[in-house]
């Protein structure tokens, strides 16, 4: 495939609170190292080789992030990298983005991935890119859904309608309806009736498109993206993002575009090898335990009794002792200590609100 109007797009300015301790403001997820030497960011650059040349894929990212993503990846021009003032949600990430491209090429059609996921089979994600830019061209809104493996309540489902058609041998549905993050029951029953995905967050679209959708659905953005927009090419332009930035209400493309735009399709994914990272227990699924189904990271482990646990230490020369604990997760980074149990992985993200209520910046 040879398109030069096709660029992606990576959204890499998240803050990955569901793992804190490591992950922290000024070096959240995707710029850890979690199951090799690469870094989440680095990997999602590295899966677009071969389908997309560094100059076209562009980076929206904030401001304190951007010197070590680009120190990361320095093949992508610098120019591509896109700042965001403060974090307004992905709608405004991908208007901007958007802007971007339609100024650089007004027959774009961009990608929107992320920065922060697992992808194992480049091959098969390729495909799907590739399935989802042919349909793009036919003016679709297109959404990669992830098949369902267990009855998840962390991810938002997308169910499906009907069968559209198929390209480069995928079939692609209509959109029924995009579902909430679900209880316990209803992903069971959702995972059993079958004809839902999780939503992945990855989306492809023609950019004139999109921004036709923002023009509908999402006016008072829009409007401050056409200011953005008119002056992309100016020097003022930083300081007219700073300005228009700060008067950005929050919010999602799924909430504000998605589940209100027409021509909306999801191409399901399988056989993708796709993780989220979304928690420390989902590093469980993506790392080699020993015959006690531990897993270690860094530091040393003395473990008496100690089953099914996940150990990680930020210092070689600490030293942690478990002694009759199952299911049981500890990340020591010298300045934080975090114990919890697998099934509460979830809850750490409280404790960052937590601390954001008590000012206690230094931990964040």
């Amino acid at each position: 495939m040879a398109d030069n109007h096709f660029y992606a797009v990576i959204m890499a300015g998240g803050s990955g609170t569901r793992l804190w301790p490591l992950s922290r403001k000024e070096r959240p997820k995707q710029m850890l190292q979690l199951v090799d030497d690469r870094t989440l960011f680095q990997s999602a650059v590295d899966r677009l080789e071969d389908l997309f040349d560094p100059k076209r894929i562009f980076i929206v990212t904030v401001c304190e992030q951007a010197n070590d993503l680009q120190k990361q990846c320095p093949q992508i021009p610098i120019e591509n990298y896109l700042l965001e003032p403060m974090p307004r949600g992905t709608a405004s990430v991908i208007g901007l983005a958007a802007v971007a491209l339609i100024n650089l090429d007004p027959d774009a059609t961009m990608a929107v991935l992320t920065a922060d996921h697992i992808i194992k089979n480049k091959n098969k994600f390729h495909k799907l890119l590739k399935a989802a830019h042919d349909a793009a061209q036919e003016g679709y809104l297109v959404t990669l859904g992830i098949k369902p493996t267990y009855p998840a309540t962390g991810y938002g489902y997308i169910q499906q309608g009907d069968r559209i058609g198929t390209f480069r041998d995928l079939s692609v549905y209509e959109v029924y309806k995009f579902i909430e993050k679900p209880s316990e029951n209803k992903a069971r029953q959702m995972l059993d009736t079958g004809g839902h995905a999780w939503n992945s967050g990855m989306f492809v679209w023609r950019v004139d498109r999109i921004l036709d959708e923002f023009a509908h659905l999402m006016p008072d953005l829009f409007s401050s993206l056409t200011e953005i927009s008119s002056v992309w090419n100016k020097d003022n332009k930083l300081d007219v993002i700073s300005q228009v930035w700060h008067e950005l209400e929050p919010e999602t493309i799924d909430y504000g575009i998605m589940e209100k735009a027409q021509n909306v399709v999801v191409i399901p994914a399988e056989e993708l090898g796709w993780n989220d990272v979304g928690s420390w227990n989902a590093l469980f699924d993506l790392l080699p335990s020993d015959e006690d189904g531990n897993i270690v990271m860094g530091g040393m482990h003395i473990p008496l009794d100690t089953q099914d646990s996940l150990i990680y230490m930020g210092q070689d020369r600490r030293l942690i002792v478990t002694i009759g604990v199952k299911d049981l997760i500890v990340v020591d980074t010298g300045d934080v200590t975090l114990v919890c149990r697998k099934d509460q992985a979830q809850k750490v993200r409280l404790v960052v609100s937590q601390l954001e209520q008590e000012s206690r910046a230094d931990f964040i």
